[in-house]
């Protein structure tokens, strides 16, 4: 019988995310039965990665490797619903937490929202925040192997020399700025063709003003508002949409998973490549989950942020 390490919620958010909303507990597993397997974590984020180490279900042989949502978990017991085998052909030489970033999740998030939200086209110009995350910093990335113009905007020094060693044709630290507005305009003076908006509120406030006339937005996240006591309020943009004739859609990843297996060996391919960088942020130990998912919302990661196992 194997004993499981298991993070769980004591009580809900109020505000930011404390220690004290967090408490470690231990679980005895039972032995999987038929069609089951037994999961051990390797790598764990919001999404954990994990190999097989029993089985009795053909379709995950003992050790394969898969992606799963199982929770702040060292061990699981599964009948297989809502596993994911990685890649059959994974290259020996790439790291396989980068199933939980660039070559996963994060990575499709990126894809999907320039190609199935924006239409992203050669030549355009694109607008993305939080670019120095998962998310973005793939945004950006893509951005430029289809040839377009990015500018990125993330939240310290560090980050911003970080997009630029990943090609971003402009990049600035919003929160050292003297106006946001008049950095944009810098930026981009003839306006931007897409926004890839991960951040909301104000930044999003100041941004779609500076959209160029039937400009896209694709929004992802709105990390600036997930620990608000207090709903942000106004000002609201749709006098600007109109008079610009703006499209804006909210989009989730999951809506195009029947492109996951062809999308994933693209982002490999450019992996390969070495057209895609692919920034982690590890910490180690099971025992420093949730000060990874604080630092994580206070924005210390740069790229993904994951914790080993």
């Amino acid at each position: 019988m194997v004993q499981a390490k298991t993070w769980v919620l004591t009580r809900h958010f109020e505000g930011f995310p404390k220690d004290s909303n967090f408490e470690l507990k231990l679980e005895q597993l039972p032995e999987p039965k038929d069609g089951e397997v037994l999961l051990e974590a390797l790598f764990l984020s919001v999404d954990p990665y994990m190999r097989v180490i029993q089985s009795i279900n053909p379709a995950f042989p003992v050790g394969c490797h898969v992606v799963g949502r199982c929770g702040w978990r060292t061990h699981t017991v599964s009948d297989g619903t809502g596993l994911t085998c990685l890649l059959s052909d994974w290259p020996q030489d790439v790291s396989m937490s980068l199933a939980l970033g660039a070559i996963g999740m994060p990575g499709l998030t990126a894809l999907y929202g320039l190609e199935e939200v924006l239409g992203l086209q050669a030549g355009e110009t694109l607008l993305v925040n939080a670019a120095a995350g998962a998310v973005g910093s793939i945004v950006g990335q893509i951005a430029k192997i289809k040839g377009c113009r990015v500018v990125g905007s993330s939240g310290s020094n560090d980050k911003v020399a970080f997009l630029k060693e990943l090609g971003f044709d402009e990049a600035f630290n919003y929160k050292t700025v003297n106006s946001l507005e008049e950095v944009l305009m810098t930026a981009a003076p003839n306006g931007y063709d897409c926004f890839f908006e991960n951040v909301g509120g104000l930044f999003s406030s100041v941004a779609i003003p500076q959209m160029k006339q039937f400009g896209r937005i694709a929004v992802c996240g709105s990390i600036s508002t997930y620990n608000d006591t207090n709903p942000q309020t106004g000002p609201y943009p749709h006098l600007t949409m109109i008079f610009k004739q703006l499209k804006m859609e909210g989009f989730m990843v999951g809506r195009w998973e029947h492109k996951n297996p062809e999308s994933l060996r693209r982002l490999m391919a450019w992996k390969r490549e070495g057209k895609l960088q692919c920034r982690e942020q590890v910490t180690e130990g099971f025992e420093n989950m949730p000060a990874a998912f604080m630092g994580m919302l206070q924005g210390e990661n740069i790229g993904k942020a994951i914790v080993k196992v």
